[in-house]
């Protein structure tokens, strides 16, 4: 059977509570964050509606400190179920596969405080947790003609850029990737075609994309243009979010369809 681009869920964390930010405004003294979207309901309660459905490889996303709390909560209520990212190291990441994640997330620990990339940090993480258990988040922002990783809520760029090489390098050592086009996320104008197109014709890893999608037509596109190997993560469009490009029954219709 071909493979077919899916609907993955998210739950992002800010100051302990569920948002939608746009993540390009997501610096450290929060003097110019914009957010979409803040929930009444307790991460706990977006875990279980997505334990509920089955939609397995969602993320769970700590968005700076005062998370911890919240995400515990939120994979204790669909432990197995869910991935967590965010301040992810190889001193703390076997104890988040304990507390109920189905694999730990990693970016900003991959690299030095200044951006370059640490191969021996990496080592260190599957050793602690395995391959198949680590989703490494190469996370990115357009410059010029390439997309470059950036790290610490996406404010620094790194000495990583997204290509075949990179990819190539990487994979053996993680289960999936996970990207945002951090320059369109939140921001509900479409998806960057030109990176879901390159993601696509890699195709040797699971890869998610989130960023942008606006519309359940935009699952359709991200499965035509990566010929069905990229997933979509939709955030601030959705409904549950406060949006009202795309419902969560339909994107859930959209999977059991597939």
């Amino acid at each position: 059977m071909n493979r077919r681009t899916q609907f993955r869920p998210c739950i992002d964390l800010h100051e302990g509570r569920v948002k939608q930010i746009v993540g390009g405004t997501l610096d450290s003294a929060n003097e110019t964050l914009k957010t979409n979207f803040v929930s009444d309901h307790p991460p706990s309660w977006f875990a279980e509606l997505y334990a509920r459905d089955n939609l397995r490889g969602g993320h769970v996303i700590k968005l700076g400190p005062g998370n911890d709390e919240a995400a515990r909560e939120a994979l204790a209520a669909f432990p197995g179920g869910l991935q967590i990212g965010g301040g992810i190291t190889p001193e703390n990441a076997l104890e988040w596969i304990e507390a109920g994640a189905a694999q730990v997330i990693a970016t900003s620990s991959l690299f030095s405080a200044d951006g370059h990339f640490q191969e021996s940090k990496l080592e260190d993480l599957v050793s602690e947790v395995g391959s198949e258990r680590l989703v490494i988040d190469l996370s990115c922002r357009r410059f010029e003609d390439s997309w470059i990783v950036a790290m610490n809520r996406w404010q620094t760029l790194t000495d990583l850029t997204i290509t075949a090489e990179t990819l190539d390098s990487l994979s053996a050592s993680c289960a999936e990737f996970l990207i945002h086009a951090a320059d369109v996320e939140g921001k509900c104008e479409g998806i960057d075609e030109d990176l879901v197109s390159f993601l696509g014709q890699w195709g040797v890893r699971p890869v998610t994309y989130a960023g942008g999608a606006a519309s359940l037509r935009d699952l359709e596109l991200v499965d035509r243009l990566s010929g069905g190997r990229v997933d979509l993560t939709i955030g601030s469009a959705l409904d549950i979010f406060g949006g009202s490009g795309v419902s969560y029954a339909d994107c859930v219709a959209y999977n059991r369809r597939r």
